[in-house]
């Protein structure tokens, strides 16, 4: 079979969550462990970092394997979901999986797959174990998928866990209060694994990380107490300049407000890995910071993908992300003319949480992804319309950044965002930067 061939089994055999969202959700373990011991528990042939969290655990996982990699590690980094190809999911040293081991790794154990019928996370999951292993890596780090306790990644002993943050998400399947989110996030903890917490958005969290950490006799670092900043300066062009305590000066590749907090894990997170006596090159954490997209392939995180109109796009699709982003575009006004919004979301989220966040001095072009999660543009344009926010409606977001660069001025700022899919598709149409 060929790749596209392959991919449209795995979709039609195991759909994902990314595509017909909580349909896909098949909680428990019993599948991933099927799989891995079928396999041969290739994880345990390396250290693994393993990350959950609302928010940030996409730019911390990839700050981490940036920084490991240049210390001269050979590093796996598993992430979801992709932006414009499958492979994007599995990377070692950068380097996507190639399409042929995908190929050959469905090919080989199709028995298995329909025997157990995995979901396609816990396929994906069990595909990048397999590879780390094949590729005989030193770490891997490992993104969580969906909640934390009932992830198929949470199947892994790691030499460290970290939890970015708790933000109002995915509520049907992980709890409707921040402490019962938090409650799932807090299942990646292991018995005597140190764990990395970041940004805790109340008391209540806090004492659920605490009371885990304990049960579990495991260290537990938060960053906001660790404080690994001296100080923090916000550029003009959104990039941070970071004076560390115990790495100097740091410059992040990665822009917007949210990244300090993200900073202050990874900084806490380098404290736990040299506490284990992991050996870093004095260097590595500010060129990891400097060379993030570079080292690892990152996209989609406040990026920007075109200059005169600068084009900007971002991933954010919760109300946790959009505190940070509808703060970063109220700013923009300061330096462009004219703010212009391609927005587009999935219907399973909290879409009048976001909308409220969103600035209304801005020209909006509703527009829905390619996904069948995706709400209608219609529905959204009149959703909108309840918290002061005007545009025009258009079927696909190629038309609707078509219609926003028409439209923009050369000084003005074009936003692509309100879901990754929207972001994914608006990718193809820069393959300038698409990376590796």
């Amino acid at each position: 079979m060929k790749y596209e061939e392959i991919l449209q089994y795995l979709y039609e055999r195991t759909p994902s969550f990314q595509d017909i969202g909580g349909a896909a959700y098949k909680p428990g373990l019993d599948r991933a462990i099927a799989l891995d011991d079928a396999l041969r528990c290739p994880h345990r042939n390396y250290r693994i970092i393993h990350v959950a969290g609302t928010n940030g655990k996409g730019s911390v996982s990839h700050l981490l394997a940036a920084i490991l990699r240049t210390s001269k590690y050979k590093v796996g980094l598993y992430t979801s979901p992709h932006l414009t190809d499958f492979c994007e999911r599995i990377r070692v040293n950068g380097k996507k999986i190639p399409r042929q081991y995908v190929v050959d790794f469905v090919e080989s154990h199709r028995g298995l797959i329909e025997s157990i019928n995995p979901s396609f996370f816990e396929l994906t999951s069990a595909m990048a174990f397999d590879y780390f292993k094949h590729k005989k890596v030193d770490f891997a780090i490992i993104e969580a998928g969906l909640g934390g306790r009932l992830d198929s990644t949470n199947i892994v002993t790691p030499i460290m866990s970290i939890i970015t943050n708790i933000s109002m998400d995915h509520m049907q399947f992980l709890g409707d209060t921040p402490e019962r989110i938090a409650e799932e996030k807090a299942g990646i903890i292991k018995p005597y694994i140190p764990v990395v917490v970041g940004n805790t958005s109340s008391t209540g969290v806090r004492q659920v990380f605490i009371n885990k950490a304990k049960l579990s006799r495991a260290q537990i670092y938060f960053a906001s107490d660790e404080a690994p900043l001296r100080s923090a300066q916000l550029m003009p062009d959104g990039k941070w300049q970071f004076e560390s305590f115990d790495f100097g000066k740091i410059n992040g590749e990665l822009s917007g407000s949210f990244q300090k907090e993200n900073a202050q894990t990874v900084l806490t997170a380098i404290r736990v890995l040299k506490e284990q006596r992991v050996k870093l090159h004095p260097n590595s954490i500010a060129i990891g910071f400097a060379k993030v997209v570079e080292e690892t392939g990152l996209m989609g995180r406040w990026q920007t993908v075109q200059n005169e109109p600068k084009v900007i796009c971002d991933t954010g699709h919760n109300i946790g992300a959009w505190e940070n982003l509808g703060q970063l575009l109220s700013e923009a006004f300061e330096h462009h003319p004219r703010l212009h919004l391609v927005i587009g979301m999935a219907s399973d989220k909290d879409v009048d949480g976001v909308l409220s966040m969103m600035p209304k001095q801005a020209s909006y072009y509703f527009t829905q992804a390619s996904v069948k999660r995706a709400l209608p543009e219609e529905e959204l344009a009149q959703k909108a319309l309840k918290y002061g926010l005007y545009g025009t409606t258009y079927p696909t977001v190629h038309e609707a950044v078509r219609a926003a660069t028409e439209e923009a001025r050369k000084e003005d700022l074009i936003f692509i965002g309100g879901s990754t899919f929207v972001v994914a598709d608006a990718l193809l149409l820069f393959p300038n930067i698409q990376r590796k």
